[in-house]
């Protein structure tokens, strides 16, 4: 069966499909949008690639936003606040005085409509006026499918006036043996300087000598990474390369939000298989516009219109080593 109930959010069922092509199996919940299983088909069987948990039940309090859909911003907008066209609107403040991954219910943490067949799926989602503060009412729609060992995630909202979107898919990924020993390479010349917590200051920094230089392709090591890589090549735009498995990231976004979940606190709720998550568990890669661009116009402009309406479409290959 494609679509199968996995669980039960706020009173209402969670969805759960499963999609298959001859390299990979992945499984998808309309609660966020979230990639709750990638398996990779190897020579010795199946390879979990991703993070997640094995019953719906821990996600609600657990998931550090594993697999979901980020929006309708992702990543942080300083103090929640911004100005369009001479109007200042106030998001939901969940990270401190900040705004993260579209707020406390965003779009990462809601109900999707949820369609599939055998490699692929959509969801769909009404976002209304109001919703964690955002202005307009916004129809989303995240088409995924499956060829070969590539899953390609198209993303589109539209819209009914002028409002920031700017969406992430969120999966992490162990691609085995220690974090510190994948081997990551990035297209990108610059980085989006942040100040303590993390919001971008409008400032770029050149990579070249840096802990975030990862234009040759090398080991990630003891690194703290939480930042914005601005891509200037985007198919792809980014290799990762573990003990069992290597990635690659093609996107048409202009930013990379890698972090290496040096800060994530010890789950208590055990991972797919019984994993144990914390500390350096595993490598995020998030395709998405530059954090906090709503108040930046020196980054990329994320205001969608009717007639301009937000687009995204990347896409992750996994294969065995």
């Amino acid at each position: 069966m494609t679509i199968e109930t996995f669980g039960e959010f706020r009173g209402a069922p969670v969805h759960r499909a499963t999609l298959t092509s001859d390299a990979i199996t992945l499984k998808l919940m309309n609660y966020g949008g979230v990639v709750q299983s990638w398996e990779v088909h190897g020579p010795n069987g199946p390879m979990q690639a991703t993070l997640g948990f094995d019953t719906f039940a821990p996600y609600p309090e657990w998931s550090r936003s594993f697999g979901i859909i980020a929006g309708r911003l992702a990543n942080r907008v300083h103090e929640g606040r911004f100005n369009l066209d001479g109007e200042t609107f106030q998001l939901d403040q969940n990270e401190g005085r900040n705004h993260l991954h579209g707020g406390s219910a965003g779009l990462g943490r809601q109900l999707w409509g949820l369609e599939a067949d055998r490699r692929s799926a959509r969801l769909t989602l009404t976002s209304p006026d109001g919703d964690m503060g955002y202005p307009g009412t916004v129809h989303f729609t995240v088409d995924v499918m499956l060829d070969g060992p590539t899953v390609t995630f198209a993303m589109t909202g539209v819209p009914d006036r002028p409002t920031p979107i700017a969406l992430a898919q969120h999966s992490y990924y162990a691609l085995g043996g220690p974090v510190a020993d994948h081997v990551l390479h990035i297209e990108a010349h610059e980085v989006t300087v942040t100040d303590p917590a993390n919001i971008p200051t409008g400032e770029l920094l050149a990579v070249a000598g840096t802990e975030y230089d990862f234009l040759t392709p090398r080991a990630i090591g003891d690194a703290e990474l939480d930042i914005n890589f601005c891509l200037y090549e985007r198919a792809p735009a980014a290799t990762l390369q573990g003990r069992d498995m290597t990635l690659v990231l093609a996107t048409d976004r202009p930013g990379l939000q890698v972090y290496n979940a040096f800060d994530m606190p010890t789950i208590e709720a055990p991972g797919l298989g019984g994993a144990q998550y914390g500390p350096f568990c595993a490598v995020a890669l998030e395709a998405q516009d530059w954090p906090d661009s709503v108040n930046h116009d020196n980054f990329p402009d994320v205001v969608a219109t009717p007639e301009r309406p937000y687009k995204q479409t990347t896409s992750i290959t996994l294969l065995p080593r």
